[in-house]
Parts: C-alpha cells; sequence; structure tokens
C-alpha cells in the first residue's frame, strides 16, 4: 500500500527525537511505512545515540577483519569493497535519496572501516620484523638494549642488537641469562649501552603450539623482535656502557627495585616492586598463579588502577593543599592546577614504570578524564572511552586482539554503563541517611559493579587463557580498595620517608598489608571451584558475545535489550564447547589424548616440559594434570610406537603413534598405517605410510602447526587456519 505524504508546513505535525532535520520529512511518519529502510529510517532517527563510539567500533572492526582475512588477495578485495560502498553513498546526494541518516550511517561507517583495515596493514607492512630463517647456535656479539632483572626465576633477560649471521641484517633478539653469568656480589655486571659477547642458542619467535593459543610469533612481529633464546657461558663484555648510551631511566628503576627488595621479604618484596616499578619478575610462580586463580591478577600489572590511584590522590591532594591558602584559591583555578600536577605524576609514573603498552592506555584515559574534569565536563561517558580507544588503536592496532585491551576497556565499559543505569542513580542519590546506610550502598555498588564486570570478563578470559577465577568479584571487593587505598600508599610513604632513614616501620606495615593481599589470593585460589576451566572457545562464539555486549553499550534507547540476545547466545556456545579428543604440536612431540569421559589427559611423552604441558591442559580445557598415555588401558606401546583405540559415537578409531626415530623396516611400518585411522609422527613418514584418514608428520605438520581432532564429527583444526597467509605465520615457518 502507497503511503499517502503529509503536508511538510502542518505545524501539528509531532517531532521525532532524532532532530530538528527531520520535523519536516513527511515519508517518515511512523504510520505510513512502506518498507524496511523506512523502518530503518525512522529507527535511527528515533532511537537517541552518540555516533563517536559506533565511529570508533568500526574502525576497530577494520582492524579485526584485516586479522581474520587470511591473504592479501582477501586484503585487496575487502578494500575494493569498502571504497565501492563510499562512493556509492557519496554518488547519491542527499536531496536525491530518500534516506539520509541510512545514507551517512553507511558511508561514516565504511570510511572508518576501511581506515582501521588500512592502518593495521600499514603498520604491519612498515613495522613488522620477520624473524630468523633457522636456529642459530654459537657465539654470537650483541649490544645491550635493555636489561630487565627476573629474580624469581634466578636470571635476567637482555634485549639486544646484532646482526643476523649469514645475511647481516639487523635485528633485535631476547635472550635469558642466568644471574651466574650476569651477576657478581657487587650486582648486575651488564648495563644497557654494553656490547657483549655470548655464547646461546637463538629460535624463532614460537607460533601457537595448538588452535587457540598465545600467538608470540605475532605480538614479535608488531614489536620488533626477530629471535629469541638463552646463554650458555659467561658474558664477556667487550666494551661497558657509556653514561651517555645508558637509559637513566631505567637505571633507576633498577635501583629503586632493588632498594624495594631490601627493605622487604623476597615474597611481599615481589608484589612492591610490581606495584613501585611494574616489573613482575620478582614474583614466584606460585603466587602469581595464585592471583590469577583467584581474578586478582590484574592488581599486579600497571593499569587503569593504579595509574587512576596516583593521579586521583595527587590531584585530591593538591586540590586539598592550594584551598587552604585564600590568596592562591582567590586567583587560580584549582581544578586545573591540581589536574595539571595530577597529569604530570600520572606521566612521571608511566614513565618510571617502563612504559608499556597497558600502562600508556591507562595513563591516556586517566589524562582525559583530568581534561574533562578541568572543563567541568561529565569525567566518565563512553564517549571519553571511544576517544582514548581511538588513540590506542591508531596508534598499536595490533593490541585489539589482545586480551589486555580487551578486559581493560570491557571494564571500564562495565564501570561506566553501571554507573549511568537508572537504578544505580538512584539508589546512589543523595539523602538525609547515616554514615551506615552510605557504607552499605558504596559496599552494595562495589558488589554489583564486581559482579558486572566478573559477568562480562570471565568470557574473555575464557577465550585467551582458557581459564578464569570465579571468585573474582568478592576478592577484588577486598582486594582493590586494600591496594589502593593501603598498600600503594604505605609503600609510596615508606620511599618518601627513607630519604630520611625513617621509614622502617612503615615498610613493616607495608609488609603485613600486603601478606594479607597474598594470604586473600591464595585463600580464595583454593576454594572449591574457584577456576573455571573450558577448552577452546570458538571464535564466533566470542564474537557474538562481543557484538552483545557493545550494543548494549552503545545504545541509550531501550533498543539495547536486543544485545542481551547475541551476548547469552555466545555464552551459551561456551558453556556446550567440548575438548577436543586429540592435540598434536607443530613439532608433533607433544602428544595428548583427551581420555575417560573427558576427565584426564593422556601424553605420549613422559618428560614433556612445564610449558607443553600447561599447553596441552589449557587447551582441552582440563584442571587435572596428564598420565602416561602408555599407562591407559585403550593403548598398546613398544618401544618404538602406540597405538591407541578410541571408540566415539559409536566407531572406533585406531591412532597410530610414534614414540621415537629409530629406523623401522618399512613393510611393517607400511602395515601399521594402512591399519591405522591416523598417523602421527615427529619425523618425516615415507609415502608407503598411507593411514586411512590423516597423516602428521614433520612434513605435513611444518604445513600445519600444531592441530587438535575432533574424532566425533572427524574434523580437525591447525594453527595454519588462523594464521593465514600473515607475515609473521610465514616468517615463523621459514617460507
Amino acid at each position: 500500500m502507497a503511503s499517502q505524504a503529509a503536508p511538510t508546513d502542518d505545524p501539528e505535525l509531532p517531532a521525532y527525537a532524532g532532530g530538528a532535520a527531520l520535523q519536516h520529512r513527511p515519508w517518515i511518519s511512523q504510520s505510513h511505512m512502506s518498507s524496511r529502510l523506512d523502518e530503518v529510517e525512522c529507527f535511527l532517527s528515533n532511537c537517541g545515540f552518540d555516533r563517536g563510539p559506533w565511529l570508533v567500533a568500526a574502525f576497530g572492526t577494520g582492524i579485526l577483519c584485516w586479522f581474520v582475512l587470511p591473504a592479501p588477495a582477501y586484503w585487496i578485495a575487502f578494500g575494493a569493497i569498502c571504497v565501492a560502498i563510499g562512493a556509492g553513498c557519496l554518488a547519491w546526494r542527499e536531496g536525491r535519496f530518500r534516506y539520509p541518516l541510512l545514507r551517512r550511517a553507511a558511508w561514516s561507517l565504511t570510511a572508518l572501516i576501511l581506515a582501521g583495515f588500512l592502518v593495521i596493514w600499514g603498520k604491519s607492512a612498515l613495522i613488522g620484523t620477520a624473524a630468523i630463517s633457522r636456529p642459530i647456535s654459537g657465539s654470537l656479539v650483541g649490544r645491550v638494549l635493555s636489561v630487565e632483572e627476573q629474580p624469581a626465576f634466578s636470571r635476567d633477560r637482555l634485549l639486544l642488537a646484532m646482526r643476523e649471521p649469514g645475511t647481516g641484517r639487523a635485528i633485535k633478539v631476547r635472550v635469558n641469562v642466568s644471574t651466574r653469568f650476569v651477576r657478581n656480589s657487587q650486582g648486575l655486571l651488564i648495563a644497557p649501552g654494553a656490547l657483549i659477547r655470548f655464547h646461546g642458542r637463538l629460535v624463532a619467535p614460537a607460533p601457537p603450539m595448538f588452535p587457540g593459543g598465545y600467538d608470540f610469533a605475532r605480538a614479535a612481529w608488531f614489536s620488533g623482535l626477530s629471535a629469541t633464546g638463552s646463554v650458555t657461558a659467561p658474558i664477556v663484555v667487550l666494551a661497558p656502557g657509556t653514561s651517555e648510551s645508558e637509559n637513566r631511566l631505567a637505571r633507576w628503576r633498577s635501583e629503586l627495585a632493588g632498594h624495594v627488595r631490601s627493605r622487604l621479604a623476597p615474597t611481599e618484596a615481589g608484589i612492591a616492586v610490581a606495584l613501585v616499578t611494574g616489573d613482575m619478575g620478582s614474583i614466584g610462580e606460585s603466587d602469581a598463579q595464585a592471583m590469577r586463580d583467584s581474578g586478582l591478577a590484574h592488581l599486579l600489572s600497571i593499569s587503569g588502577l593504579h595509574v587512576s590511584a596516583v593521579i586521583g590522590a595527587v590531584y585530591v591532594v593538591i586540590l586539598r593543599l592550594l584551598a587552604l591558602f585564600p590568596a592562591v584559591a582567590l586567583r587560580v583555578r584549582l581544578p586545573v592546577t591540581a589536574a595539571a600536577v595530577g597529569a604530570l605524576a600520572g606521566i612521571g609514573y608511566t614513565a618510571l614504570t617502563g612504559s608499556q603498552v597497558p600502562t600508556v592506555r591507562s595513563c591516556a584515559g586517566a589524562l582525559l578524564v583530568l581534561i574533562a574534569l578541568a572543563l567541568g565536563r561529565e569525567a566518565m561517558s563512553v564517549r571519553l572511552l571511544a576517544a582514548t580507544a581511538f588513540a590506542v588503536m591508531l596508534f598499536w592496532p595490533e593490541s585489539i586482539v589482545g586480551p589486555s585491551f580487551q578486559m581493560s576497556f570491557a571494564a571500564v565499559l562495565v564501570l561506566i554503563v553501571v554507573g549511568n543505569a537508572g537504578p544505580i542513580k538512584r539508589w546512589l542519590s543523595p539523602r538525609d541517611d547515616g554514615w551506615p546506610m552510605k557504607l552499605v550502598r558504596a559496599l552494595t555498588l562495589m558488589l554489583v559493579t564486581g559482579a558486572a564486570i566478573e559477568c562480562v570478563l570471565m568470557p574473555i578470559g575464557l577465550y585467551h587463557f582458557h581459564r578464569a577465577g570465579v571468585y573474582g568479584a568478592l576478592a577484588n571487593l577486598v582486594a582493590i580498595p586494600l591496594t589502593t587505598f593501603v598498600i600503594m600508599p604505605l609503600v609510596a610513604f615508606s620511599l618518601l620517608l627513607d630519604l630520611a632513614g625513617v621509614g622502617e616501620p612503615v615498610w613493616w606495615l607495608s609488609g603485613e598489608a600486603i601478606s594479607m593481599l597474598l594470604a586473600l589470593a591464595r585463600n580464595v585460589a583454593h576454594f572449591p571451584g574457584a577456576v573455571s576451566a573450558m577448552p577452546r572457545m570458538g571464535g564466533g562464539h566470542f564474537l557474538l558475545f562481543v557484538i552483545g555486549g557493545l550494543w548494549f553499550a552503545l545504545w541509550s534507547h531501550r533498543v539495547r535489550f536486543w544485545g542481551v540476545v547475541p551476548a547469552v547466545l555466545g555464552i551459551g556456545g561456551l558453556l556446550m564447547v567440548q575438548p577436543p579428543d586429540l592435540l598434536v604440536s607443530g613439532d608433533g612431540r607433544h602428544v595428548a589424548l583427551v581420555v575417560d569421559n573427558g576427565t584426564k589427559l593422556a601424553v605420549l611423552r613422559d618428560g614433556v616440559g612445564d610449558y607443553a604441558r600447561d599447553s596441552l591442559v589449557e587447551t582441552a580445557g582440563l584442571q587435572s594434570g596428564t598420565m602416561a598415555l602408555q599407562d591407559w588401558s585403550g593403548a598398546r606401546c613398544n618401544a618404538d610406537f602406540c597405538m591407541v583405540t578410541v571408540e566415539k559415537t559409536g566407531r572406533i578409531w585406531r591412532i597410530l603413534l610414534s614414540r621415537n626415530r629409530a629406523h623401522v623396516p618399512l613393510a611393517s611400518l607400511a602395515r601399521a598405517c594402512a591399519a591405522s585411522d591416523i598417523v602421527i609422527a615427529d619425523r618425516y613418514l615415507p609415502p608407503a605410510c598411507s593411514p586411512r584418514w590423516l597423516k602428521f608428520d614433520r612434513q605435513a605438520l611444518a604445513r600445519t602447526g600444531g592441530v587438535t581432532v575432533e574424532l566425533g564429527n572427524a574434523t580437525f583444526q591447525s594453527v595454519a587456519q588462523e594464521q593465514g597467509r600473515h607475515g609473521w605465520w610465514r616468517s615463523a615457518q621459514g617460507g
């Protein structure tokens, strides 16, 4: 039915919430809708929303599209499609196009998607650094760029600039050095700027061991790191670092960390050093694991909490001090002055802690909050958060696929959404209540906010780490105030009193407060069901969760509640994820089978290292340890091979696993392969070995990388399928 146009000059027509520009467009009348486009245009005109955050979300979408698309041909096609859509929108002048809001939305979102796509593509092409083509061993020479002390592991980590043997290419490498090779009774012998000769082994940055694992090769590609390795003999200093070449800030940070370690016991000192300098190398593995399992690991890395605490404390102190002097208060805008001093304190703290990307990101967000306060604007808003996210993605676009970016911005977004919710505002509205009721209201807000943050962060943690703490909201209810208002001020006051040599009593209080934090983490981590472990979460499920969360956060109309649907579907998909039946590492050495109805992990080789064992357990989504495959009832093993029989969905699967590289008669090998559905070996297998379904030998695994196999639906997922033809994967594979 054709829509009837109303007179454009009728003063009785109601105005839409979309603004004055739409008040005289009769074809938007909701009672005369005749097409879906009319409905979309009316929806855009009636639903109040802020364009800025949506444009930033489009910019991030473009970055993600580059990571997801596998090869340059796809990137070119994607760019061409974006250009075509944008050109089509611009070709239709507003007077000829009935849907101006839809036209503007399509053009602006497409432009920002293309901009994000080009930013990450350009950075990868300009900054991406190829890894070394093969492992390097022997005597090497390099210049020290930085030194990271890790006393908890009895080692130091050196960042070196050197030439790649054979090609002469300038490369940056990272090596771990035992403290006995670099220290004596006087302390550290090697300083930034020193030229050293060392004997060691270098390898290319490792790709994920299994699909969905941590991609160190990708992180190294964007950070300019070409190799990692270890030093196996004492280092020879060919030329010491000069005062001009030394990083004075790094030296001050090292001296400050050493001073803190001298004032506290090793366990408490590790936490204090992390809070003061951002160096977590002094924290023992057991304490770090307890903090992770209790949901308190974010307290160890310098982030928005720490930067905000420093800036906020300085802001309040300066504001109160200046207000004590009427002559100053009447002549100076105190909020602006306090904000300026707080900004300087935040920048100094960021520089002191190493200026890592998460810290810089937190500092930038805090500075924007200060600017808003100085200008009398709303300090916490989605638009302000979007501006910070855009700045981070513009300079570090690769961070969007990492857990640090996702978890930090998701947490702040939850704070903003919860804080601006109507029920929360009514709950916190001023009233004539005594201090007990005010305390109850504040604690209730902290509990609700903490629970909301945990609900949002848990799927992100499960997607990236395959495990997450369950009681994080309750633990943070105590840990965050303890860290922000007790531990950090005590440590800062202790350092200040040490200038006069009277800080010992306050250091004792600092140690006791840190001991309370560690005791809380250990107790919570040992609660029944404290840790939730899940297998690798599918990217589609995680994407649904992210889309639902952004939809809910970015709309201000009741339509926002539609975002709950994809978010719930994503979480539901997460809960239905089943562990893979078979896991194979990229070198073929680490093979594991999920047995006993998904409760145990049987590994082929008993001597698996800690990193490989943890990767196997996390990928399988199990909390228990491992058992030897040869001890499982479904396996028959000799010195050379194991034959495993598995029943899955009514079918019997036979899997042949190689245990060593000893010579095997070809005829015997061919018969065993022919009787198997899957054959796995860490060596080359001849064509005569032809199983019924899959053969993963050294040659095949060099192409696929790590593999997970699901026998129930006869499918497998490889690392190569996730990586496509991005530079870090080709570099890691030497091709």
